[in-house]
């Protein structure tokens, strides 16, 4: 897995934890964890089809 597809997914683990607790906290800031989250994980699928679709040997 390619370096920024991986920031991407730990970005998107990170966003989704904090959405969780904003929401069970009664916060209405969680919806801008998600709207985060789901940008990553787009992020984090783009790199991962780009680097596949390139090859092993591509420098990125």
């Amino acid at each position: 897995m390619p370096r920024l597809a991986l920031y991407a997914l730990i970005v998107c683990v990170l966003a989704v934890a904090a959405a969780v607790v904003s929401f069970v906290q009664g916060n209405l800031l969680g919806i801008v964890w998600v709207l985060l989250a789901g940008l990553s994980s787009n992020m984090c699928w783009y790199y991962a089809r780009r680097a596949r679709s390139t090859g092993p040997h591509s420098v990125s």
